[in-house]
């Protein structure tokens, strides 16, 4: 079954990221989401796996949607016209040809960056205590997810969520929601952390 540009271009999106991303990570980095009927139409097909992850949707190509865009991309799928979509085309095309020169796939060069996120996840959770304690001028007060974020805006996103999460395993931290939702911004809800089916949005450090 045919498949639309939208539905190849955020599929080429997950390939790059080689690893599930969700809704607002899609958002925050490429300016696209994966919804609706485009969702619903790759997941039938059975090239993308969704699933609920707090209040968005995660997804990850299957083996079968790695597959299937190897087959799109060798063929010359148009992305997109003008000339960012020529210059998407000969890259693609390069990487078609550095493929087959070396015999390799495209799992071979798109790789999750989870191994080197562990290696950097205590240096984080360091660089979180250092900046809540400058942020807060006691044990235990609230700082908002989204103040730590900025403060440590080179820290790619799945290593920062990932430190967050460590964190919030350790007896010394509480993390919570925000009680009045309608207060918070876009830029929290896109710094917020999904714990569970939960978004929590403000950290504490030092009470017990």
């Amino acid at each position: 079954m045919a498949l639309s540009v939208p539905q190849i271009s955020v599929m080429i999106v997950l390939m790059a990221e080689a690893d599930e991303v969700t809704n607002p990570e899609l958002k925050e980095r490429y300016n696209i989401t994966l919804d609706g009927k485009d969702r619903r139409h790759l997941n039938d097909l059975k090239l993308v796996e969704s699933r609920k992850r707090g209040r968005s949707f995660a997804h990850v190509l299957t083996d079968d949607g790695w597959a299937r865009l190897a087959e799109e991309i060798r063929a010359g799928v148009k992305v997109t016209s003008g000339s960012n979509g020529a210059a998407l085309r000969a890259v693609l095309a390069g990487l078609v040809r550095f493929l087959s020169r070396t015999d390799q796939r495209f799992g071979d060069v798109f790789q999750p960056v989870q191994a080197a996120a562990e290696d950097g996840v205590q240096d984080v959770e360091a660089r979180v205590r250092a900046v809540y304690a400058e942020l807060t001028r006691e044990p235990g007060g609230w700082v908002s997810l989204t103040d730590v974020r900025v403060r440590l805006a080179d820290v790619p996103q799945n290593v920062m969520d990932e430190a967050l999460r460590s964190l919030n395993r350790q007896p010394d931290v509480v993390m919570v929601p925000e009680d009045n939702q309608k207060a918070l911004r876009p830029e929290d809800r896109r710094a917020a952390l999904a714990v569970g089916d939960q978004d929590k949005h403000y950290l504490s450090i030092g009470a017990r």
